[in-house]
């Protein structure tokens, strides 16, 4: 017999409705955060930053492909990670089926990792994706934007993380148990794991010149966490204790 509370249908009907005024306030209140992001002011880059891509040595321009909109999504992929981060990996999933329609509105999506390009494309084919990927390699682009540490920056407190003063990361005999799964699952330890954060930056390009439009770390990329938009309208919700999720080829080896 459940626990959980149970009512007749009118009963569930009434309650749905309550439910639904407050769902339809949260998407108008999403819409206008949407347009105050497109209000932010534009910041004009003026650095030569440098990535590898299946196309060669290329520019920050270089990689609107021609569109006037550019989408990057900061990956977890250190140099010295053996896989990719299976947050990243699981948010990764999703891009596939988008970046066909994002090409077609004039907007390219890709992902960028600071892991040399072959690892990135050996990894890109055994998770059969198919979205671009460009490694930011030895550049600065993953430190301007506040997702790579050094090691001298981890030791003395980190670094500015999703607009909140430096802290220091993880060290090796700390950390949560999750954290020290994840860190696990792409291949090397929990420091090494903590120097690489996730986020999403825009971008736009106008006569030549780009500009820096949005940048969101952290739990500012939940949206686009396609499993957990599904998991939030599940009866028991994101229901988590511990490091449940995995790369998603990683599934049958674990339950058999």
């Amino acid at each position: 017999m459940t626990t959980h509370p149970t009512g007749t249908r009118a009963e569930w009907r009434a309650a749905r409705l309550e439910l639904l005024k407050e769902e339809k306030e949260l998407t108008r209140r999403s819409d206008a955060l949407a347009q105050r992001r497109q209000q932010l002011p534009w910041v004009r880059v003026d650095k030569d930053y440098r990535f590898e891509t299946e196309a060669g040595n290329v520019s920050l321009a270089d990689l609107f492909s021609g569109r006037s909109q550019l989408l990057i999504y900061h990956f977890m992929f250190g140099p010295d990670y053996k896989a990719g981060c299976p947050s990243c990996s699981a948010i990764a999933d999703g891009f596939n089926g988008s970046v066909v329609h994002l090409a077609n509105h004039d907007v390219t999506l890709m992902a960028v990792s600071r892991a040399p390009l072959t690892k990135l494309q050996a990894f890109k084919q055994r998770m059969g994706w198919t979205f671009p990927w460009a490694s930011s390699s030895d550049g600065s682009f993953n430190f301007d934007f506040n997702v790579s540490m050094t090691e001298e920056q981890q030791r003395t407190g980190g670094i500015e993380y999703n607009y909140t003063p430096p802290r220091p990361a993880p060290k090796a005999t700390g950390g949560s148990e999750m954290a020290n799964a994840f860190a696990s699952m792409a291949g090397t330890d929990l420091p090494t794991f903590a120097r690489e954060r996730p986020g999403i930056s825009a971008f736009v390009i106008e006569d030549g010149v780009v500009y820096h439009t949005y940048s969101a770390y952290a739990r500012g990329v939940d949206g686009l966490w396609g499993m957990f938009q599904w998991l939030d309208r599940a009866p028991r919700g994101r229901n988590e204790s511990g490091a449940w999720w995995r790369h998603h080829d990683r599934y049958e080896q674990v339950q058999s």
